[in-house]
């Protein structure tokens, strides 16, 4: 394939998920294991999917494991899948051959499924870095004596000051990591790319990581399920009212339901999505839709609702956050909820990017009472509950 111009601007995520997680002890591979409520891989292609600086997501699966990773991921569908090889080495080079094939990439950050909880600031950091060198690396100082060993017996301590963690994503000009990768001898083994790119004579530049980023590789790693000591359960709620009207169209959790009436309002006027997106942002203390979409502003004129809920899950998100589940209940005497109810939920669940199951739409009247009773309008309520990484 003749490399485009366009394509020779992007930047690429290479997320590598190809590994069988022997060391973890666990009956499937530890990419597909539930951890934060989720299947572990879908933390990280959700963060680059949701990045602004990355233009398309890569995924290295093993052979034979379509149909997992499409669970895993559904109903996620914008990444592209490349089978990997034996080794983690081998099915790196797979993913950047693929790429290559496609038509390159400026850019491409590397990273491992066994870190789920990459921040948007660590990928920030890393690009504005290749911005003035050919490759970075996130790195963390090592708080632990620093010991080495000969069979059993302590031969010496070293130096940790000089000794530091390395993690992933990492960060490189895309060409120059393919020549690397192609110059490397076959008969060794690099444990991450940053080895195989000083191979190749290039330097390489740190930036600061991040302590969330640990790697899930042992039993106990897992027995945490991200949800122990180290994370805190948030809730939020969320409240609004829009009033019906003639000739508006009525859109209620992102679906266009058939009214004589519609709901009146700047945007769309989806007043299930204006309370769950107040109970999102509510449950990170990150104000109110007001602030982040105010009426004033011409831009969010007639805009659908879904932009703001979509927005409210990734500020979740970016600070390594999981949506566990939300409760939505809508208030109106008609139209009738209960004919709509499961396409609203599968519509939330999509925007949301959670499973469905994790989603929850009831309805109720007032009895004729006040303004929802008399037919004026349409109010709903919504609660989210999170949990954070604790700082």
């Amino acid at each position: 394939m003749v490399d485009s111009p366009d394509l020779l601007e992007q930047t690429h995520a290479l997320i590598v998920a190809a590994g069988v997680g022997a060391r973890a002890g666990l009956e499937r591979p530890k990419q597909f294991e539930r951890i934060g409520g989720k299947p572990m891989v879908r933390h990280s292609v959700e963060r680059f999917l949701s990045h602004p600086g990355i233009d398309q997501t890569w995924i290295v699966i093993a052979a034979g494991q379509d149909e997992r990773i499409a669970a895993a991921l559904a109903p996620l569908c914008a990444y592209n899948l490349v089978v990997g090889g034996a080794t983690r080495q081998q099915s790196v080079y797979q993913g950047l051959m693929a790429i290559r094939q496609h038509g390159g990439a400026k850019h491409i950050l590397i990273h491992d499924a066994a870190r789920p909880f990459v921040s948007h600031d660590v990928i920030d950091r890393l690009l504005e870095r290749l911005q003035m060198a050919p490759a970075a690396i996130p790195i963390l100082p090592s708080v632990d004596t620093m010991v080495q060993i000969e069979g059993d017996r302590l031969d010496k301590t070293l130096d940790r000051n000089s000794l530091w963690r390395v993690q992933t994503p990492q960060a490189f000009d895309f060409s120059k990591l393919v020549a690397a990768h192609d110059e490397f001898p076959a008969n060794r083994d690099a444990t991450d790319d940053a080895q195989i790119f000083r191979a190749a004579g290039h330097a390489v530049t740190v930036v600061d990581g991040d302590e969330a980023l640990k790697k899930y590789t042992l039993p106990a790693d897992f027995g945490e399920k991200g949800t122990g000591d180290m994370r805190q359960i948030r809730t939020g709620m969320g409240y609004d009212v829009h009033r019906l009207a003639k000739g508006e169209d009525l859109w209620l959790g992102g679906v266009k339901i058939d009214h004589d009436k519609g709901l009146a309002g700047h945007s769309d006027a989806d007043v299930l999505l204006h309370a769950l997106t107040d109970a999102l942002l509510g449950a990170v203390a990150a104000g109110d839709i007001g602030d982040h979409f105010p009426p004033t502003d011409a831009q969010w004129r007639g805009a659908r609702s879904a932009r703001f809920a979509e927005f409210a899950a990734s500020l979740i998100r970016e600070q390594g956050g999981v949506i566990h589940n939300v409760d939505m209940t809508i208030i109106c005497e008609a139209p009738k909820i209960k004919p709509h109810r499961e396409m609203i939920r599968a519509t939330v669940a999509k925007i949301l990017s959670i499973d469905i199951d994790r989603i929850s739409v009831k309805a109720t009247t007032t009895e004729g009472l006040g303004f929802a009773g008399r037919g004026e309008g349409i109010a709903a309520q919504a609660i989210a509950t999170i949990s954070l990484e604790e700082n």
